[in-house]
């Protein structure tokens, strides 16, 4: 059934079939033309429309392949484990690897060849997550930071280095404590502002 039919209890009747309902009147033909002419010109603008917004996403969008033996990264997020005062923490992309690719899985996905410190991870990943990675005899790559432990989901727990700075948040009603704090694999550039008391309950062996 229609979702139109089952809403309203009929089926959807367009101007050509305006005079088969309950209600039956004689109608101009003329009035039939211009409707039918004004259905034509709206499924031409919809498919001009439709056309210029593929445009767009073809510019920004080409298909990615790779080939069996190549190499590629992952994409991992990390994730702070705290909300941050005001916004949600923001995920900055990092990769690891490089790792081989052992064969194709359909159109867009690939099968990987992982170090046992990934066993937990599933070895098959959307071409989305992978990055060209260009063999170089003079490269010497970590496949994974040993202080990184790497969750299923490909997500790990950033952790906090030291305190940079403190300053107070003032609002409305009161006063909230903010610390600086330098996390692990960034630079004091990237350090971000953090909620006193949250990372107090959280890292307590930092204050």
């Amino acid at each position: 059934m229609a979702p139109y039919e089952a809403l309203y209890g009929r089926k959807c009747q367009s101007p050509l079939c305006w005079n088969e309902g309950k209600e039956r009147s004689l109608m101009d033909p003329t009035f039939v033309e211009e409707a039918t002419e004004k259905i034509k010109i709206i499924q031409r603008r919809m498919k001009a429309a439709q056309d210029r917004q593929k445009k767009y996403y073809d510019i920004k969008h080409r298909m990615i392949e790779f080939e069996e033996g190549q190499h590629v990264f992952i994409k991992v997020s990390p994730t702070k484990g705290i909300i941050r005062f005001g916004k949600a923490g923001k995920l900055k992309p990092k990769f690891i690897g490089p790792f081989q690719i052992l064969e194709r899985v359909g159109q867009v996905a690939y099968r990987l060849a992982l170090p046992p410190q990934l066993a937990g991870v599933h070895n098959v990943f959307h071409v989305s997550v992978l990055r060209r990675y260009i063999p170089d005899p003079s490269h010497v790559v970590n496949y994974i930071d040993p202080n990184i432990e790497i969750q299923k989901e490909l997500t790990y727990l950033e952790k906090p280095m030291r305190i940079l700075d403190r300053q107070e948040k003032k609002l409305r009603n009161k006063v909230i404590p903010m610390v600086k704090v330098l996390w692990h694999g960034q630079t004091e550039r990237e350090a971000t502002w953090e909620v006193e008391t949250d990372m107090i309950s959280r890292y307590p062996e930092l204050f």
